[in-house]
């Protein structure tokens, strides 16, 4: 599985906002952009003028990273959203957000997008009775998101779990915290979908 391996923290400073990726740390002191909130590398403390196409390759790279899809996967992603028919922009955070270690995430039984990924990657989830390890799952309405009975023995799922009780998912979504399951009741919406991202300038980014 091909994945991001550099620092996390990087990623947020070169956006100029926090992303959210570490989990925890990213509420502490300790989070990168709280102190050094210029870019990362030798110039990243001068002022530039952003141009047009910088603004389209920032908007397209701030996607790629809060959800950690690769160039090529999240160009597929745009190519598929581009066949559908509506708002372009619209669908493809849809089809981002109905990944399975999104909906991980969103049901509050990770951290962050990473710890998502990973746990279904090691096989802790089941979609409807089957254990799915693919992370860009991508998952439909009416599905069921639990953790395997063997995985909630785990201390560390045990945590997730008694967290995830005390968080409220978006509107598109319910989680059972007694039977510990989630559900996709609808598609998202753009006003569901709370990430920092101009998707205007991303569908003009590959429209060039």
């Amino acid at each position: 599985m091909a994945r991001y391996t550099g620092a996390q923290c990087k990623l947020c400073r070169r956006e100029g906002l926090k992303l959210y990726l570490k989990g925890d740390r990213c509420y502490t002191g300790k989070c990168a952009i709280d102190r050094r909130s210029y870019p990362p590398g030798q110039h990243g403390q001068s002022r530039r003028k952003v141009s047009e196409y910088g603004l389209q390759l920032r908007a397209k790279q701030r996607a790629r990273r809060i959800y950690g899809v690769l160039e090529r996967q999240f160009r597929n992603y745009f190519k598929e959203a581009a066949r559908q028919p509506g708002v372009t922009g619209d669908n493809l955070l849809r089809l981002l957000e109905r990944r399975l270690d999104n909906v991980v995430y969103r049901l509050g039984l990770a951290v962050s997008r990473t710890e998502a990924r990973q746990l279904v990657n090691h096989g802790h989830f089941e979609v409807n009775g089957r254990k799915v390890n693919i992370p860009s799952y991508l998952v439909r309405v009416g599905d069921e998101i639990t953790v395997r009975e063997r995985s909630k023995q785990s201390a560390k799922l045990k945590d997730l779990i008694e967290r995830a009780s005390e968080k409220t998912p978006p509107a598109w979504l319910e989680y059972d915290a007694e039977q510990v399951k989630g559900r996709v009741v609808a598609l998202p919406n753009r006003e569901q979908i709370d990430v920092p991202v101009e998707e205007h300038l991303i569908v003009e980014r590959y429209s060039r």
